[in-house]
């Protein structure tokens, strides 16, 4: 993002009515879990703790936002089976529904028919879309966000969002293949 461009945590503060976002990787390997995916790969336990220093500021952020009205939606394309690392964030995404975000989940096979971004995004209140951008191998890219508020590209977002929603599969509901 330009040196103007709002932060991700704050486009998450503004938001007042809506924040959603879309997933479409069957692997990242974002450096700040990398310890916590090493520990659930070798052991199996999964940090789930909303109060842990791991998930605190992601939770707190939620919160506020649930709080103050916000609907905050996550909807994640994955392939089945599934991989290890949608196998670690199925086992956390009770952290996630716990602060408040709704979370479902949708099974690529059932999303061929679907016109989709490119990259996964957030979407904030219909008017923003946050653009991720990551390697082949999942890590961050440089640059990592990419923010555009054209209406065409925003309405298209948003369609592709919704048509996901629609089909996925409520966390509570998905179970792993």
């Amino acid at each position: 993002m330009s040196q103007n461009a709002l932060s991700f945590d704050e486009l998450f503060q503004a938001a007042r009515h809506s924040a959603v976002h879309l997933e479409m990787r069957d692997q990242y390997a974002v450096g700040d879990e990398a310890d916590d995916f090493n520990t659930w790969l070798a052991t199996g336990r999964r940090d789930v703790d909303p109060a842990s220093e791991y998930w605190a500021p992601w939770t707190d952020m939620i919160s506020r936002a649930v709080a103050r009205g916000v609907v905050v939606r996550r909807a994640r394309i994955v392939s089945e089976p599934v991989t290890d690392y949608i196998r670690y964030e199925h086992a956390g995404t009770v952290v996630n529904v716990a602060a408040g975000e709704q979370v479902r989940w949708l099974p690529r096979r059932r999303a061929v028919d679907l016109m989709l971004p490119g990259a996964d995004l957030w979407l904030f209140d219909g008017t923003q879309v946050l653009f991720n951008h990551f390697t082949g191998d999942g890590n961050w890219a440089d640059p990592d966000m990419e923010l555009r508020t054209e209406p065409v590209i925003v309405k298209q977002c948003s369609e592709a969002f919704d048509a996901v929603w629609d089909r996925a599969i409520p966390h509570d509901q998905y179970e792993i293949h």
